[in-house]
Parts: structure tokens; sequence; C-alpha cells
């Protein structure tokens, strides 16, 4: 490699090159590249903790099928066989022995009438906690999907990376070469030579580092999205999806996040806990009817039939305080319920100025990091050229190396940190979805279980609300 090869290599490695590394890196071709979008859905249809919440759900659906079971019969049958033997021995009368086989069967309904509003409390409940269980799925989703790209962008910035250091080491390599070359003829002395390897060490330190960097992202990308990343398609901002200013985004956020929704139907749910346990202080009323076959109860080779209906009321006098003090419990937890709403607001706030900030910041620093890689640019170029004439030194061409490689790096970073940061403002105001991205895959629907368990009057088998 001669000093134009150099040239080459360092100089003109320009912005156009270093926009290019992810696609050089990665070996990019149209047909075949891994697209963000493609990987988002194979993240939403595949990752492990997005299908648990799911599971979740379906498992909170199951409280609306329970909580209506109040307002329906319970009907149980009984049944039981035996035998007695009685001997009897009677002054005036002599022994009797009597051998009976008791037995009958008989089935038992009882139907609530009024239970203080308990079973009306319950379903609302229950319906509370399923909408609650929705909400926090679709929060999952978007932190799901979050990771996902961020993994994404994650392996392409340490790919660009690990290719600019390995760039730097093979200049690096020929810049020693020629310096030792220089030294033989006395051009340059010992403490060139010296700077020189010592640069060298350093970038080669820094190629492992970016190395071990890389590993770890893509261990990551497998965890987020299930799959290793192969020929990845550069990403993309979401801008076009984002409200048009930081005040809009927070008037979305603080009304419809996932996370403040879930808060305010906990609320609920702990509001109804109180009328719940309350219920228990009421009078309750009901019906029970009873059809009872017996035989041989008394006398060898008697049959009887009995049936009855019977309306019941129930008045609690006391029960040693207990109820009262789980009412006041539950209105203890439903006004901690109302605070984790202001708290989910709050964090929800944070999150949007923060994600709106990163994702300033990042658009400032690109064009920022734009200009310093031209300027280091043309501080490298000079500097060679002075130091052909002897006006720089080895260690300030080394200098100049140096920070061109960090200004590209920063490059690379800032463009990576601008398609995240945007992916996080749109989950920080809670649009990250399915829908929103338009990804081509079927999107989950909650309902579909939610309609088929409701009225299931009975049977184990798990309905497919997958």
């Amino acid at each position: 490699m001669n000093e134009k090869e150099i040239k080459r290599k360092s100089a003109g490695y320009g912005l156009a090159a270093v926009l290019a590394t992810v696609l050089a890196a990665s070996q990019i071709t149209t047909a075949s590249a891994q697209t963000m979008d493609a990987s988002l859905a194979r993240a939403y249809n595949g990752n492990p903790t997005l299908n648990s919440q799911r599971a979740a759900v379906r498992a909170t659906n199951e409280n609306v099928p329970q909580a209506l079971s109040g307002y329906r019969p319970r009907i149980t049958a009984s049944a039981d066989i035996g035998a007695s033997l009685t001997d009897a021995n009677q002054p005036g009368a002599g022994n009797s022995t009597s051998r009976l086989a008791p037995r009958g069967a008989g089935v038992q309904i009882d139907q609530n009438i009024f239970d203080g509003g308990r079973t009306r409390s319950s379903v609302s409940q229950a319906e509370s906690q399923v909408l609650g269980a929705r909400a926090t799925l679709r929060n999952t989703e978007q932190n799901v999907l979050l990771d996902a790209a961020t993994s994404y962008m994650n392996v392409l910035r340490d790919t660009a990376i690990l290719n600019l250091n390995r760039n730097n080491v093979e200049v690096l390599e020929e810049q020693l070469r020629q310096t030792r070359d220089r030294f033989q003829v006395g051009e340059v002395t010992r403490t060139d030579v010296a700077q020189a390897e010592a640069r060298l060490s350093q970038a080669q330190s820094a190629e492992i580092l970016a190395e071990s960097n890389l590993k770890t992202s893509i261990a990551r990308f497998r965890q987020n999205v299930g799959v290793e990343p192969k020929q990845l398609a550069p990403g993309r901002p979401i801008e076009n999806l984002l409200p048009k200013s930081l005040p809009a985004a927070l008037d979305i956020a603080l009304i419809g996040h996932p996370a403040v929704i879930a808060a305010l139907h906990g609320v609920d749910a702990a509001e109804l806990q109180v009328k719940v346990t309350e219920a228990d202080l009421y009078p309750t009323v009901g019906v029970r009817g009873l059809v009872a076959q017996r035989y041989d109860s008394q006398i060898f080779g008697d049959n009887r039939f009995s049936a009855s209906a019977v309306a019941t009321l129930t008045i609690p006098i006391y029960e040693g305080g207990q109820v009262y003090s789980r009412t006041r419990q539950a209105k203890e937890t439903a006004g901690q319920r109302r605070i984790d709403v202001d708290t989910s607001r709050d964090t929800v706030r944070a999150a949007v100025v923060s994600a709106w900030g990163a994702l300033d910041a990042a658009k400032a620093q690109i064009i920022a990091a734009q200009a310093q890689v031209q300027a280091a640019e043309t501080a490298l170029a000079g500097v060679r050229e002075e130091a052909k004439v002897g006006q720089r030194t080895t260690l300030d061409v080394l200098n100049a190396q140096q920070e061109l490689v960090i200004a590209r790096s920063t490059l690379v970073t800032a463009q990576r940190d601008r398609v995240v940061a945007s992916y996080a403002v749109l989950s920080a105001v809670g649009r990250l979805s399915a829908e929103t991205l338009k990804l081509k895959t079927a999107v989950y629907d909650s309902r579909k279980h939610y309609d088929q368990v409701k009225g299931l009057l009975w049977g184990t088998q798990v309905p497919d609300g997958r």
C-alpha cells in the first residue's frame, strides 16, 4: 500500500462511505436483505415476553364468566347407600332383629336472588380487569417492538464501527511500515516509530472491543427478534408517524398511553372491590329447591319421595369486625391506585420529553458529526502534505487519523440514535404498534378469546383464541 492508497482509505473514506458502511458490512442485496419491518413482525409474533402477556390476558378474561356465575343456579346431586343392623330386646316382646339397606339420591338447586350487589360489582370489576390487561398488553407490545428496533439498529451501528476500526488498523499498519522505512534512512527518529506502534496497538484494542460489542448486540437481537441477524437493511426513522410538536405529543400520551389507561382501569377495579367487600354486610336472599328419593329409611321396603322449595333470608349481624376491616383496606387500596395514575402520567410525561429531546439531539448531532467528518478529512489531508515537507511530525498525522475515526464513529452513532429515538417517541406517546407501523403480519385480537369464553356455561376445553 503506497501513500496514495493510504490517503484513499483514510481521508478518501468520506461521508458517502460512512453512510454505506452498514450496507457493506452486512453484504446487503436488495432481494435478500432482512428489513426492520420484517424483524419487528417476527418479534411481534414470536417474542416470549409478548406471548406470555397475551396468555395473561386470556387468563384474565376468565374472570368475567367466573363473576357471571353468581347470577346462575348451583346444582348438586348426591347419593348414598349403607347397611344397618338393629338387634332389640324389649320386655314382653322378645328379641327383634332388623336388617336394612338405607339408600337414596337427591338433587339440590340453589339460586341467588339478591346478594347485596356482590355479583353485579364482581362482573364490573372483572370487565375492568380485562380492559386493564389489554392496555398492559399494548404497553408490553410497545416495549417489545422498541427493544427489537433498538437491537436492530445496535447491530447496524456496531457492524459499521467494527468496519471503521478494521479499516483504521489497516491504515495504521501501513503507516507503521512506512515510518520504519523512513527511520531506516534517517528521516524520522525512533520516537516516531514508537508512536506509530503505540497507535496501532490502540487501534487493534479498539477493534477487539468493537467486535465484542457487536457480538453482544447480535445476542440481544436474537433475544428480542428470535433469529440471528443476517444481511440487515438500513433502518430509517419514522418521524412521519410522530406528532408535529412536543405539546401535541404530551396531550396524546397523557390521555391515550396504555400505561395510563391500565392505571385508570386499576382504579375502577379497586373501587369496585370496595363494593364487593361491603356486600358481605348486606342481607342475602335466595331460593333452594330439593328433590330426594329414599329407600329402607326406617323399615324394610319403605319408599319415600320428598320435594321442597324454600326461600332463605340471611342477615349478617356481627362477624367479629373482619368485613369492616377488609372494607377499609379496600378503600385504602383504591386510594393507592388513584395515586398510581398520577405516577403513571408523570412517568409517561418524562418519557415523552426525554425521547423528544433525544430525537432533537440526534438530528443536531448528525449535522455536527457530518461537519466534523468533513473537517477531519480536510485536516488529515493537510497534515499529511505538511508532514511530507517536514512541517508536521508523525504524531500529528496519527492524531489527525484518530480524530477522523472518532468523527466517523460519532456520525454512525448519531444516525443510529436518530432512528431509535423516533421509535422511542412513538412508544412514549403510546402509538407504537403493529397497526401504526403497518407491519405485514396478522394483528393479535384480544377480544376474540374474550367473546369465546364470556358466555361459556361449561366445558374445560381451552378455546383457540390465540
